[in-house]
C-alpha cells in the first residue's frame, strides 16, 4: 500500500502542471516514476497527499515550482555520449569554423539540456586548443533543473563517471583526488563553459548567433507542437550554415526544409530557408 494515495486524477493534474510549466509530456507509463519522485517532495514539505502538494506548489510558486520541476525531470548523461557527434565536431565543424569565422574570431556553441555537465565539458575537451588564443570561444550550457546545474558548475565527478575517458584526457583536463575517487574539471576547461538555468518554453534571453547547438535527448519529452516551436527557435538562433545535433532516439520531420539532414541526427541550417 502506497504511503500517499495517488489516483489517475492526481496523475493527470501533475501531468497538466508539468506540461504547462515546461512542455514535458508525461504518458501514463510515467505514473509510477512520478509517484516515487514527488513522494520525496511531499515528505520533505511535511504534507499528506498529492492534492495538498499541488496546492502547495500553486501557493509557493516562487520556491516550490522549481523543486517540483527538478523532481520530475530526468538527467541521464555521460561524457562523450554519442561519440560520432564529437568526431564530426572535431573533424568537420572545427576546420570550417577556423576558415569561416576568421574575421569575427568568435565561436559560440549551445548545449541545451546540459544536465550535470558531461555534454558541455565533452564539447570543451573536443575543441580545446583547436582555435588560436586570440579567438573568443564560449560554450553556453543550459538546463531546466537548478540542482543539476549546481553539480555541473562544480565540475566534480566520481571515478565511475569518468571510466570511459582515456588516460590522456583525464591527465589533460581533470584534477584527481589523492585516492582517485573524485575527478574535478580543470579551471581552464571550466572557463570555456557558462552555465545558466533556462526553461526552453520561456523567452530565450541570449542573442546568438550560435555556430552549433546540441539539443540531445531533450525533444523526446515534448509533443510535436512544442518540438516544432523549438526547431523554429533553433533555426533563428543558428548562424548561417550552423549545425544542430539531436539525440539518437529523436527525429526531425521531413517538413522541416529549413534544415539539411546530414545523417546520424546531425542537421545543418539551410540559409535560404524561412518559415
Amino acid at each position: 500500500m502506497k504511503e500517499f494515495p495517488f489516483s489517475d486524477a492526481d496523475f493527470h493534474k501533475v501531468s497538466d502542471k508539468v506540461y504547462q510549466a515546461c512542455g514535458i509530456v508525461l504518458g501514463p507509463h510515467k505514473k509510477e516514476m512520478v509517484y516515487s519522485r514527488l513522494a520525496r517532495r511531499i515528505r520533505a514539505v511535511g504534507l499528506k497527499s498529492f492534492a495538498d502538494y499541488l496546492a502547495h506548489v500553486d501557493s509557493h510558486a516562487e520556491t516550490e515550482l522549481t523543486q517540483f520541476i527538478n523532481a520530475i525531470t530526468t538527467n541521464l548523461t555521460s561524457f562523450f555520449r554519442e561519440q560520432h557527434h564529437f568526431d564530426y565536431l572535431a573533424n568537420v565543424i572545427v576546420p570550417v569554423l577556423l576558415e569561416r569565422n576568421q574575421k569575427s574570431r568568435r565561436v559560440r556553441i549551445w548545449s541545451a539540456g546540459c544536465s550535470t555537465g558531461e555534454e558541455p565539458y565533452s564539447i570543451a575537451m573536443t575543441i580545446a586548443g583547436k582555435f588560436p588564443k586570440a579567438w573568443d570561444v564560449k560554450i553556453l550550457a543550459t538546463d531546466l533543473d537548478s540542482n543539476v546545474l549546481d553539480k555541473a558548475r562544480r565540475g566534480e565527478y566520481a571515478s565511475s563517471s569518468v571510466t570511459g575517458l582515456s588516460d590522456d584526457k583525464l591527465k589533460a583536463f581533470f584534477l584527481r583526488s589523492n585516492d582517485a575517487s573524485l575527478f574535478k574539471v580543470k579551471p581552464e576547461l571550466q572557463q570555456m563553459v557558462h552555465f545558466k538555468r533556462l526553461n526552453l518554453l520561456e523567452p530565450w534571453p541570449m542573442s546568438g548567433p550560435f555556430d552549433l547547438i546540441f539539443c540531445r535527448n531533450v525533444l523526446i519529452y515534448f509533443d510535436k507542437t512544442t518540438k516544432d516551436k523549438l526547431f523554429h527557435g533553433y533555426f533563428e538562433m543558428l548562424a548561417p550554415h550552423g549545425h544542430l545535433f539531436i539525440g539518437h532516439s529523436e527525429t526531425m520531420g521531413k517538413e522541416h526544409h529549413e534544415f539539411k539532414n546530414l545523417g546520424k541526427t546531425m542537421y545543418q541550417k539551410v540559409t535560404h530557408a524561412s518559415f
